[in-house]
């Protein structure tokens, strides 16, 4: 305890340095970021993440270009992410019961090698398909693994009262990096090809292992986890099952993220047969950053302009212009509109989604975190390209327009839902 006191001294001293000794209202992000392990952890994975959306964005585009196929990119998209849906709960697990440090390490590297790997394999005008798929196939197994981990250790880099801003913020470096990656990523592509933009990608996960080396933070939390076999990966779904409120946000989430969010993984598509902007161009880059911007600009929000609001109450009216942004932006019918409407439906999606996020985050102990987390993740991130592929096999059959306005539709009937006084019955906290 001594020690954890004289490291935390240590800390307050370094912030009244970089603050200025000016007093900062707790909660916010600019709250979070005084604190040095957060900072350091935060500009590593920052870092990397302009390179993964880079490769992210432009692997859609690319696979179009191949196949001028809806379902490949679905599939490829599906490939990239659909390990979320499967493998986070022992991602989780091994969180919640392995020295963590050793484990995200060594996964991030595990990714450098498979990307190098993809870069060998796009430099050929006419790539292997298959192999395509499996070596994406693995980027997002070691990505799922992963990414549980990354999600338990960012309460641990700041006090509890500072921890809204903390989610705003990580919420707002994956956005900023939607925003950078592509633009970057889309004038190599435009210019060079695939190749050099997933070398690139390889390179920038030097900064996560970086960050995740020199922050301090604990590296194993000591959770008892009782059941075995079976059971104790399936654990974080009894947790889900026996917790109210841990239960309403995940089922919103999941739900949410199958209907709703196809337009994140067949954006080029629509950019292709609604907007008339081709894939493998600057154009659609930006498009994609204008949407990613509106999402840093949400995220940051939560916890700067609406820091002081209950992040509960955030949810109903964000899920309303999530809904009626979707339908405009599917609508619309040429270039210049488009990148607005991106713009804003990007913000609305990430109040929702960082609103959430903070809910959950503020709630559940240290002890089930990283199980908790990794429920999370699949729905976040796991069940979207399984509402892509779907997506795409619709897409192809009926149209483009009619897949996104179904989620819209279903936006709607999440803003009905979202009631805050029943969610704050149930645990929420005034965060």
């Amino acid at each position: 305890m001594a020690v954890s006191e004289s490291r935390d001294d240590i800390e307050q001293v370094e912030d009244a340095i970089l603050d200025g000794d000016v007093a900062l209202r707790r909660g916010t992000a600019q709250a979070a970021f005084r604190h040095r392990n957060f900072r350091i952890a935060y500009i590593g994975v920052f870092a990397s993440n302009i390179g993964t959306w880079m490769q992210n964005v432009l692997l859609g585009a690319w696979a179009y270009d191949l196949t001028h196929s809806s379902v490949f990119v679905g599939v490829l998209f599906f490939a990239q992410l659909g390990p979320l849906l499967f493998l986070s709960t022992i991602g989780g697990l091994l969180a919640d019961s392995v020295d963590r440090r050793r484990l995200l390490v060594g996964l991030q590297l595990t990714q450098l090698l498979l990307s190098l790997g993809l870069a060998g394999l796009a430099i050929s005008h006419h790539p292997s398909k298959l192999g395509v798929v499996a070596l994406v196939s693995a980027i997002g197994i070691a990505n799922a693994l992963a990414a549980p981990g990354l999600s338990a250790i960012l309460p641990t880099l700041v006090p509890r009262e500072d921890l809204p801003g903390a989610v705003a913020l990580m919420s707002v470096q994956m956005n900023l990096s939607r925003v950078i990656g592509p633009a970057i990523g889309a004038a190599i592509y435009s210019k060079l090809g695939a190749s050099p933009v997933f070398t690139i990608n390889a390179g920038t996960y030097v900064f996560a292992v970086i960050g995740l080396i020199w922050a301090q933070y604990p590296r194993r939390v000591g959770a008892v986890v009782e059941e075995r076999g079976f059971a104790r990966i399936a654990s974080a779904f009894r947790i889900a099952r026996t917790d109210p409120l841990v239960r309403d946000i995940l089922l919103m989430l999941f739900s949410f993220s199958f209907f709703s969010l196809a337009f994140v993984g067949l954006m080029p598509v629509l950019a292709s047969k609604n907007l008339g902007i081709a894939t493998k161009s600057v154009a659609y880059g930006l498009l994609y950053a204008a949407f990613g911007l509106g999402a840093a600009l949400g995220a940051v929000s939560v916890g700067t302009v609406f820091a002081s609001i209950a992040k509960v109450r955030l949810l109903r009216p964000g899920f309303a212009a999530f809904a009626v942004l979707l339908t405009a932006f599917t609508l619309v019918r040429s270039p210049a509109p488009a990148y607005p409407v991106a713009l804003l439906l990007g913000y609305a999606y990430f109040v929702v989604i960082t609103s959430m996020s903070t809910v959950l985050q503020s709630y559940v102990s240290d002890a089930v975190r990283g199980r908790v987390m990794a429920l999370w993740i699949m729905g976040f991130g796991g069940t979207v390209p399984v509402g892509v592929l779907l997506g795409g096999w619709l897409a192809d059959r009926v149209s483009i327009t009619g897949v996104f306005l179904a989620g819209a539709v279903w936006a709607v009937v999440l803003a009905v839902g979202s009631d805050a006084r029943r969610l704050v019955a149930r645990g929420a906290t005034n965060v």
